[in-house]
């Protein structure tokens, strides 16, 4: 059985949906003040690793934990409705790089069972 890692394309689909997806939220006026203050070569790199990790590629993740990681960006507002702003973005990323509606919807389940970790609560 392949991994959502391999479905979607390795790690040059994985690099370029996360420029794709930063482009996406960097462009929207709900989210993009979170990365006010955010160098994105850095952020846009862990993210690369933690995507790998998640969709079942090589695990070369070493940032902070979910909870930790988000818990300033709690304190200055994140929500339920910036979670599902992220899942979009993500949904519309995978789609237009061709990924189909099954591995997308694997992608918001997996998104979705971590919300209250990135939520802090």
């Amino acid at each position: 059985m392949t991994t959502l890692y391999e479905n979607l394309g390795g790690a040059a689909a994985v690099d370029t949906a996360v420029d794709i997806f930063y482009r996406k939220m960097l462009a929207d006026d709900r989210v993009s003040s979170f990365f006010d203050d955010t160098d994105m070569d850095r952020q846009a790199a862990k993210q690369k690793a933690f995507l790998t990790m998640v969709f079942g590629g090589p695990n070369n993740y070493t940032g902070k934990d979910l909870r930790e990681g988000h818990r300033h960006l709690v304190k200055r507002g994140l929500n339920d409705m910036h979670v599902d702003v992220v899942i979009e973005h993500l949904g519309a990323t995978l789609k237009e790089l061709g990924a189909s509606d099954a591995d997308i919807a694997q992608v918001a389940a997996i998104a979705n069972s971590v919300r209250d970790d990135v939520l802090d609560r």
